[in-house]
């Protein structure tokens, strides 16, 4: 079975490690600023947690504080938001947030979908032939 999951770059936790010693000086100067390390904690949580797990049945979004999951049975469509991530358009209109799945990744999406996901890189002439030739395999 095909499974891809796309996640946030484990360079991002750099970021919050840098935070946490930019808040340092702050946090010891007064009793009780040490609460200003939860900025870090919360930012490193959310980078780990953050992902969407496709395989060849469903999508599964993971969120900081639950996940969601789709069937390919109930997507309408992929929605692509400008500056974001995708969302998933279920048959309801309702829309799941596809977390760390950008454009660049429609091609990988549509692998794994088994074509669900159309790849925007293809040409329609060539889709079309491999389309044929299929359904010419299939007879």
């Amino acid at each position: 079975m095909k499974k891809l999951v796309f996640r946030i770059p484990a360079t991002a936790l750099l970021a919050a490690g840098l935070i946490a010693i930019c808040v340092t000086p702050v946090a010891w100067a007064i009793p009780g600023l040490q609460a200003l390390y939860v900025i870090p904690a919360g930012y490193a949580w959310w980078v780990v947690r953050n992902r969407t797990t496709v395989t060849e049945s469903e999508l599964v979004a993971r969120g900081v504080f639950g996940s969601t999951t789709v069937k390919w049975e109930d997507v309408k469509s992929i929605r692509l938001v400008q500056k974001g991530w995708l969302k998933a358009v279920k048959q309801d209109d309702t829309e799941v947030t596809l977390p760390a799945v950008r454009f660049m990744h429609l091609p990988a999406l549509s692998v794994v979908s088994g074509g669900r996901v159309p790849d925007p890189t293809v040409p329609d002439e060539v889709a079309e032939e491999v389309e044929e030739e299929s359904v010419e395999s299939e007879k």
